[in-house]
């Protein structure tokens, strides 16, 4: 007879799906890890199984004790199925913010649930970080796995999630992505991964409210980047200890709004009826990819849990419609603020070995603030009046200097069709924005063509 001990067994070796759809205008292969086809319908199962089977070995969890774990939604399931195969007892602390249907959830299968409020300090003893560590040392014979610092997370992706994925692709995966919370998924998965080829690129997908990005890109720990956000289970307002920066190699930021449409497309269009963070983790990976896959490369994006958790949120047209993410409203897109413009435009640019004088007398001939630095055809980097002017003000030698002694990051790149709300959104964070036409010219879209657009 061939069947399984228990539920946990079946844990794992979920499948590839092609997203084809929403990935026709993408060069290459777009493929979908469907992790809500585990048991407890979400890639939490991997870890949790893995961290309670170390802390059992670790003698850290004995017979008839309690795991108690601050989480939102999906690890909590994952560990009461353990719990439930060996005998334990299971208290989960969740914020406020995390759908009424995770709560139901793990309270149907035997867990007590306790709300904590989302929009506090994590060190606040209301936090549900904090909440969980206190029940912990009151409770006796109890155990607090910590999914963010616990290192059994990312040894679950390293030992599962990394050679499902190398073996099901025969290591023709050039492209990596997934949504970073806890930073177990992203990071076990591409660690292994890029021990198979240094070559595979990681692409992190962040929230707009959390540090990862900045993180990443600065080395500087920023709150004026913590804000509330919606989305649930990405992002983080601390650095986990399973978040390794040197396996991610760039991060990707996705709105609350994007992510949720692009989670109903995600059923719609492709049948896979997944959960807001797979939108998020899907939006960010296809923005990604429209700019730099190539024919013959091949994407892996991890889809981490499913809809039934969101039927009251992003499933709910009433909701959707209350938030302002189903709008009545049409807004113009990005192929519509370029169309505008005249077939004679052309992209005023700096090369990066020209002076900064040179690049001061461009903006002052065009009236603008800000222009993109490029390597031969290639957008390395961007200058900006204001950041030029205190560097002058410093040292006047500056002017005389090239440009890519002084030049900031890249202006984002935009897909045709995202519309204007959405290119508000991007400008947050970046000073100007950058779109290729089909006839792969550059154009760039500034704060005043968003103005522009919606005032026409």
């Amino acid at each position: 007879m061939k069947y399984l001990n228990s539920i946990i067994e079946a844990v794992g070796n979920t499948p590839l799906v092609k997203i084809n759809n929403l990935a026709k205008d993408i060069k290459g292969t777009v493929l979908a890890k469907v992790e809500y086809l585990n048991p407890g319908n979400s890639v939490k199962d991997r870890m949790a199984i893995k961290m309670v089977e170390d802390a059992e070995k670790a003698g850290l969890l004995k017979p008839g004790g309690t795991i108690i774990e601050g989480t939102s939604g999906n690890t909590g399931m994952g560990l009461a199925l353990a719990a439930i195969a060996k005998g334990y007892k299971c208290i989960f602390t969740m914020s406020d913010k995390q759908s009424k249907e995770k709560m139901d959830i793990l309270r149907a299968v035997g867990a007590d649930v306790v709300v904590c409020p989302t929009n506090v300090a994590p060190e606040d003893p209301r936090s549900y970080y904090s909440v969980a560590r206190r029940l912990k040392a009151e409770i006796p014979n109890s155990f607090y796995p910590n999914q963010y610092d616990n290192l059994s997370n990312a040894a679950a992706h390293y030992e599962t999630t990394g050679p499902e994925i190398w073996n099901d692709t025969d290591g023709k995966i050039t492209h990596y992505a997934a949504g970073v919370g806890t930073g177990g998924t992203m990071c076990g998965a591409a660690k292994y991964l890029k021990e198979q080829n240094p070559d595979i690129i990681s692409v992190g997908i962040d929230t707009y409210g959390s540090v990862f990005k900045k993180y990443k890109e600065t080395g500087i720990f920023d709150e004026n980047e913590i804000y509330p956000y919606m989305t649930e289970g990405i992002g983080e307002d601390i650095l986990p200890k399973n978040v390794d920066f040197s396996v991610i190699d760039h991060f990707v930021k996705v709105t609350d709004k994007d992510a949720a449409i692009m989670t109903r497309r995600l059923a719609k269009e492709e049948g896979l009826f997944i959960g807001w963070s797979c939108g998020s983790a899907m939006a960010g990976a296809l923005e990604y990819a429209r700019e730099n896959l190539k024919e013959g490369d091949v994407m892996v994006v991890i889809l981490p849990d499913h809809g039934t958790r969101y039927l009251g949120k992003v499933y709910n047209n009433q909701w959707m419609e209350d938030h302002g993410f189903l709008e009545n409203r049409e807004f113009a897109t990005a192929r519509d603020v370029i169309a505008k413009r005249s077939a004679a435009y052309e992209l005023v640019s700096v090369g990066k070995t020209e002076t900064v004088a040179a690049a001061i007398r461009k903006m002052q001939q065009v009236g603008i603030s800000q222009i993109p630095v490029l390597d031969a055809d290639q957008v390395v980097g961007s200058i900006n009046d204001i950041e030029i002017l205190a560097q002058l003000l410093d040292n006047p030698v500056v002017a005389s200097e090239p440009v890519e002694k002084y030049m900031s990051k890249a202006f984002k790149f935009v897909a045709l069709d995202n519309t204007v709300d959405v290119l508000s959104g991007h400008l947050k964070e970046n000073k100007a924005l950058l779109v290729r036409d089909e006839a792969g010219k550059i154009h760039t879209i500034t704060q005043a063509d968003i103005l522009a657009a919606l005032t026409a």
